[in-house]
């Protein structure tokens, strides 16, 4: 009785230890594959055998042996060639005088037709002549030879006719538009201071018909001739 109690705890305590080492053992796997060790073991196992394919050594190539040389071909030897026989000299035959054929008259080539006559091109129309540019407008120089103006003849100076002084004087005088000199100036002298005095004086007392350009009254510059002649 006692003997059968002392093999039933060793029977239990090896199934223990096999359950604990089969547990053990997934727990040891489980452990392998999450931290990457049996991915390593299988990486370190391919790449061995890939080198040992690589390192096996090439098969020589082995070349084609090359084809047998065709056979010659014999030629046949040459024929002799025939000696050359003599040709008797041909007898000279008399030579036939060939009288001239008369010449045919030369036929003058038609002369070219003259080439056709192209019609020029119309010529543009000319172009419209400028317009005349306008006429200057009219100008009327002033006067003072109207009889309404009663201007008197210049008085000659008794000093010059006993001295027998005479000639003409030429007056420059500005004519404005109501009739009158405003300025006046010796433009041609006489040769005489009294003679020219005169003329000058007399002119700026004298009435004008104011000069006009188209119709229009202007004052405008006059020059007024004074002739002293003794008689």
């Amino acid at each position: 009785m006692s003997s059968m109690t002392t093999t039933e705890p060793r029977r239990i305590n090896r199934r223990v230890l096999v359950i604990g080492a089969v547990i053990g053992l997934h727990v040891l796997v489980v452990w392998a594959l999450q931290t990457g060790l049996l991915r390593r073991a299988v990486e370190m196992v391919i790449p061995v055998q890939v080198l040992a394919e690589i390192i096996e050594p090439a098969q020589p190539i082995i070349a084609p042996e090359p084809p047998p040389p065709a056979p010659a071909v014999k030629q046949p030897p040459p024929k002799p060639q025939p000696k050359p026989v003599a040709r008797p000299e041909p007898t000279p035959q008399p030579v036939l005088r060939q009288e001239p054929s008369p010449v045919a008259p030369v036929v003058a080539p038609p002369e070219p037709a003259p080439p056709a006559v192209v019609a020029a091109p119309p010529a543009p129309p000319a172009p419209p002549a400028p317009p005349a540019p306008p006429a200057p407008p009219r100008v009327e120089l002033p006067s003072s030879s109207a009889d309404y103006l009663n201007n008197p003849r210049p008085p000659y100076p008794s000093l010059s006719k006993r001295m027998g002084e005479q000639g003409k004087v030429v007056i420059r005088a500005y004519i404005e538009t109501n009739g009158t000199a405003s300025r006046a100036e010796i433009q041609t002298s006489s040769g005489y201071e009294r003679l020219d005095q005169t003329a000058l004086q007399t002119v700026q007392r004298w009435r004008y018909v104011p000069g006009k350009r188209a119709g229009v009254p202007e004052a405008m510059w006059f020059n007024i001739p004074v002739s002293f002649v003794l008689e």
